[in-house]
């Protein structure tokens, strides 16, 4: 059973080692603000996490970024290691940590499902996998390749496609039986028995056993025609030749008849892709791609993450998993895939032979797929913002800001989220303005950079609607926050502050045409064309917070037009609001109301009456 440790602790290695355990479990590094940034896991918790307690320049680059960054650490104990494998990764789904390699893809891949408690069942289409006894086939790599088989399947062997669990009741045989579709089973033309053969039939077929199923086939062939049912028996050649048909569309890749899944990785830039190709019987039956990014990760660390977040999710595990990279906890992974499968699963990344063919196979259909992957044009745009705005680093992670204020009143400032190119909306944030007073956007800017740098996991970039003014001033923010850093570190930090840069809208007296931009450092304006990629990015990123805080200071004015004094006045609900207004027909005659008058509103009391003049009085 988990132990847990909720309390944060230190990152003092002196004092953990007398806390960690020398036993499994799971580890969670956390920043200032509590956030988890890292889950690891660990056989034993003491020797892994003291581990990282190294001299920072002897960590791998991607652990001195998040040791730098981490302030905390929480983690809970499990029985064994296979528990920690399986608590590991549904911590990283959850919380999907800064520094984990993160599988994102959540698709919910559709499934063949045969419920063989029914006495006649036909194949559904299912997206979930669930335990509840029926048998489920797949999952296929696409909706249009479950839709294809199923297409095949109802071709040949004919199963019920009527809707329900029970047989409807007729008086004749529907339509897909007249046009030799279907079976019948509602009108008794087969028997439950013979039924099952034919569903013992699919599951062969399904289940890539092709052989098998093609010698029952012939051998019930060659006894329909002894028995002189030719009617059967060419019914039977027509399956035998649709089956044929469709094994010769598959590829034979090994000769053994084994079930493997290959993994194959290519890499790029911090862009990584995954391909894993799924072999049944010998067969190559589809294929699925995977893209992740994290930069500083090894090839090794990769493949770990990938077979640790991809099977548990899956119905099948084969016998035999082919991977192109090596990984260092080998034995532990291959036990805990074992533990899920039911059965022995070997893990192997081969040298020769044909296992290696099949890894290279899988190795360049991952090169080929991240060739043509969109992630490279949205790398490529990044790379051209990096490029265009002399950043130091491609910013994967942008926030734009913009306040909003009428005459000073209600001032509000909203922030954006943009990732890899594309909106993030869970990174959207509204604030209410109050530490200025008056017409002051420098002001504003400032205090809305400063509550934003104290929520931490902070981007790579801020996009700042305005001019050099509005740049300068949050620059400074950005600067003193990064001394403020050094001087309680020790130690420089500038690479955890976010780059800026800002956006104006052209000025029409000096007759400019387009957006410009400005850098810190730099007098002129850095001016694109008007159909730049950087330039049109940059202004939809604008325009969105823009949007958002225009919407968000229009629902605060409405707000406030809707609200009136009596609503500062405690036990004043909408009810007696309704009632004072009715009766006194406004507010203003409602504050220059005597105490009589008041008390004679139905449901105002002799105190509440008190409470209200003297509220007007004071006012």
């Amino acid at each position: 059973m988990n132990q847990t440790l909720t309390a944060q602790y230190e990152l003092d290695p002196e004092r953990l080692r007398g806390v960690l355990p020398d036993r499994p479990g799971v580890y969670m590094f956390k920043d200032d603000s509590g956030r988890i940034i890292y889950v690891g896991k660990a056989k034993s918790l003491k020797k892994r996490v003291l581990s990282y307690f190294k001299p920072l320049p002897d960590l791998p680059h991607k652990t001195y970024l998040m040791m730098k960054r981490a302030k905390g650490l929480d983690f809970l104990i499990t029985s064994t290691e296979q528990e920690a494998f399986i608590l590991e990764s549904s911590l990283v789904k959850k919380s999907m940590p800064r520094y984990n390699i993160v599988l994102r893809d959540d698709k919910q891949y559709p499934c063949l499902r045969l419920d063989v408690r029914e006495p006649y069942p036909r194949l559904k289409i299912a997206r979930k996998i669930k335990k509840d006894r029926a048998v489920y086939f797949g999952p296929f790599s696409s909706a249009n390749s479950v839709r294809s088989t199923l297409k095949v399947i109802e071709r040949v062997f004919q199963l019920r496609k009527c809707k329900g669990r029970g047989l409807p009741k007729r008086t004749r045989p529907c339509l897909n039986y007249q046009m030799d579709r279907c079976l019948g089973p509602c009108t008794g033309d087969i028997s439950e028995s013979e039924y099952g053969e034919i569903l013992h039939q699919v599951r062969l077929f399904l289940e890539g056993r092709n052989r098998e199923l093609l010698g029952q086939l012939k051998r019930d062939m060659g006894e329909a025609s002894e028995n002189l049912d030719f009617e059967k028996a060419a019914k039977i050649r027509d399956q035998i030749s649709a089956i044929g048909r469709t094994i010769e569309r598959q590829h034979v890749v090994s000769q053994r008849l084994e079930d493997q899944d290959i993994i194959g990785l290519a890499q790029s830039e911090g862009i990584y892709q995954v391909v894993i190709l799924f072999v049944r019987k010998g067969y190559l039956v589809g294929s699925r791609g995977y893209l992740l990014r994290n930069r500083g990760a090894s090839a090794a660390e990769i493949t770990e993450a990938f077979l640790k977040q991809y099977y548990p999710r899956e119905a099948f595990i084969p016998k035999q998993v082919l991977i192109s990279d090596p990984i260092e906890d080998l034995q532990a992974i291959t036990e805990w895939l074992s533990d899920l499968a039911g059965t022995k699963v070997f893990i192997h990344s081969p040298l020769r032979g044909e296992k290696l063919r099949l890894v290279k196979m899988a190795v360049a259909n991952a090169v080929n797929q991240l060739a043509g992957h969109p992630e490279w044009e949205k790398e490529d745009l990044l790379g051209l913002v990096r490029a265009a705005l002399g950043l130091e680093r491609n910013p994967r992670f942008i926030e734009g800001l913009d306040i909003s204020n009428l005459h000073g009143d209600k001032a509000v400032g909203s922030i954006v989220s943009f990732v890899d190119g594309l909106p993030y909306k869970a990174g959207y944030r509204n604030y209410r303005l109050r530490g200025v007073e008056g017409i002051d956007d420098y002001g504003m800017m400032a205090e809305l950079v400063e509550r934003r740098l104290a929520k931490g996991d902070l981007p790579d970039l801020f996009l700042v609607d305005g001019g050099k003014g509005h740049l300068s001033t949050v620059k400074r923010v950005l600067d003193r926050k990064a001394h403020l850093m050094t001087a309680r570190n020790g130690e420089g930090t500038y690479q955890d502050i976010p780059e800026v840069v800002s956006i104006s809208k052209p000025d029409e007296e000096k007759q400019e045409k387009h957006d410009k931009m400005y850098v810190p450092g730099r007098k002129n304006p850095v001016r694109l064309r008007g159909d730049h990629a950087v330039l049109l990015f940059m202004m939809r990123i604008r325009d969105e917070a823009h949007r958002r805080a225009i919407s968000y200071h229009r629902r605060l004015r409405q707000k406030a037009l809707r609200e009136s004094d009596l609503d500062h006045i405690p036990n004043i609900g909408s009810k007696r609001k309704k009632r004072l207004l009715v009766h006194f027909k406004g507010i203003n005659a409602i504050s220059d109301a005597s105490l009589d008058d008041l008390e004679r509103v139905p449901g105002i009391s002799r105190t509440l009456a008190k409470n209200i003049f003297s509220y007007f009085r004071k006012t």
